[in-house]
C-alpha cells in the first residue's frame, strides 16, 4: 500500500502576518511589506512541508480570504458579494454573486499561487473549489440551473487544471463540503459527474483529489465511487471509519486523520489501526492522509505540531518511504 500525505486546506497564518496584514487595514504598513511578508511566510510553509516529507507542497493558501475569492474576483460574471455563514460554523465567507454564464481569465488563478509552489517540481499541488460546492453556494442571477452550472463550472476548472499542469502543478485538489453536507440526487448528481468527467480528462496523467469534510460522508459514498478522480477523501472527525463501506475497485482513499477543530495530537498508533482496517475493506491503491478539513482555525504552532502526526504515521505504514516524497 502507498502512503501519501500533504494539507488538503489552508494553513493558519503567523502571528506576524496576521498583525502585518492588520496594520495594512488600518494604514500603519505598506502593501510593499506586507507583500514580501506573504512571500517569506509561504517560503516557511513551503519549508514545513518539505520537512515533513510531504508528497504535495501548497504554500498554505495564507493569500486566499476564502476557496472562492480568487474565482470570484478575477474570473468574468462574477461580483464579491456580502459575508456569509460557512454551513454551521462561526466562520464566514464572501458569497459570490454570479450574474452570467461564468468563463475565465487565463492566468488569473495561476498569478494567486505562491511562487515558492512553482519551484518544487514533481510536488507542487493546488487547492481547487470543487464544482458541486461552487455551483451550490454562490448566489445564482445567472439563470443558469444547477446542473447546467455544475457541467459549466466542471468544464472551467478542467480548463484551469490543463493550464496549471503545463505549468508543473501534479496534484490537483477539489474541495467539496456541499457533497457530504447536501448529496446530490438524480439529475445533478450526473451533473457532479459529468464536471468530473471533464477534470479527468484535463488531468491526464496529473493526480486528482475530491476531498469532502464537516459531514457524514456515510451517504454519499454511491456517489462518491462513481466519480472518476485519483482519490476520494473524508473527514474522519465527522465519518465514522466502521461505517465507510466496501469498495467497488482499488481507487485511492483520502483519510482526514489530523483533526482541525482542536489543538490536541492525534495518536499515531490510533490512525494505524483505522488505516489498516479500512486497507482490508476498501483495498485502496493508494491511501492519502492529511488534515480533515483547513487547518487555518487553529494557531500556527499547534497546527504545526499536529502535522508531525503524519511522517510518524507514514513511517509506521510504510518504513520503506520515511522521509522520502
Amino acid at each position: 500500500m502507498i502512503v501519501r500525505t500533504g494539507l488538503t486546506g489552508p494553513f493558519p497564518r503567523s502571528e506576524a502576518l496576521v498583525a502585518a496584514t492588520r496594520d495594512l487595514d488600518r494604514g500603519r504598513a505598506t502593501a510593499e511589506v506586507v507583500e514580501d511578508l506573504y512571500g517569506r511566510t509561504e517560503s516557511e510553509v513551503v519549508a514545513l512541508e518539505r520537512r515533513l516529507g510531504f508528497d504535495t507542497v501548497t504554500g498554505g493558501y495564507l493569500r486566499w480570504p476564502d476557496l472562492f475569492r480568487p474565482f470570484a474576483e478575477t474570473w468574468e460574471g462574477f461580483t464579491v458579494g456580502p459575508l456569509t455563514r460557512w454551513f454551521e460554523t462561526n466562520t464566514f465567507f464572501r458569497q459570490p454573486i454570479l450574474h452570467a454564464p461564468p468563463s475565465r481569465v487565463k492566468g488569473a488563478i495561476a498569478a494567486r499561487l505562491p511562487p515558492a509552489v512553482r519551484a518544487e517540481p514533481g510536488r507542487a499541488g493546488v487547492l481547487l473549489p470543487g464544482p458541486y460546492t461552487f455551483a451550490g453556494l454562490l448566489e445564482n442571477r445567472s439563470g443558469e440551473t444547477e446542473e447546467a452550472l455544475v457541467h459549466r463550472l466542471g468544464r472551467l476548472l478542467a480548463d484551469e487544471v490543463r493550464e496549471l499542469a503545463g505549468t508543473g502543478y501534479v496534484t490537483f485538489q477539489f474541495s467539496e463540503p456541499l457533497l457530504v453536507d447536501r448529496p446530490p440526487e438524480r439529475a445533478l448528481a450526473e451533473a457532479v459527474v459529468a464536471a468530473y468527467a471533464s477534470v479527468h480528462a484535463a488531468a491526464g496523467g496529473a493526480t486528482s483529489l475530491v476531498w469532502t469534510y464537516g459531514a457524514d460522508a456515510t451517504p454519499a459514498f454511491p456517489l462518491l465511487d462513481r466519480l472518476p478522480v485519483s482519490a476520494v477523501g473524508i473527514d474522519l472527525a465527522e465519518t465514522d471509519w466502521e461505517s465507510v463501506p466496501a469498495s467497488p475497485d482499488r481507487r485511492g482513499l483520502g483519510l482526514g486523520v489530523v483533526d482541525p477543530r482542536t489543538t490536541l495530537v492525534e495518536e499515531a498508533s490510533d490512525v494505524v489501526r483505522i488505516v489498516h482496517a479500512l486497507k482490508d475493506r476498501r483495498r485502496p491503491s493508494v491511501v492519502w492522509l492529511g488534515p480533515g478539513g483547513p487547518l487555518d482555525l487553529v494557531p500556527w504552532e499547534p497546527a504545526t505540531r499536529k502535522l508531525h502526526l503524519l511522517p510518524a504515521v507514514r513511517q509506521m505504514l510504510d518504513p520503506s518511504r520515511s522521509g522520502r516524497p
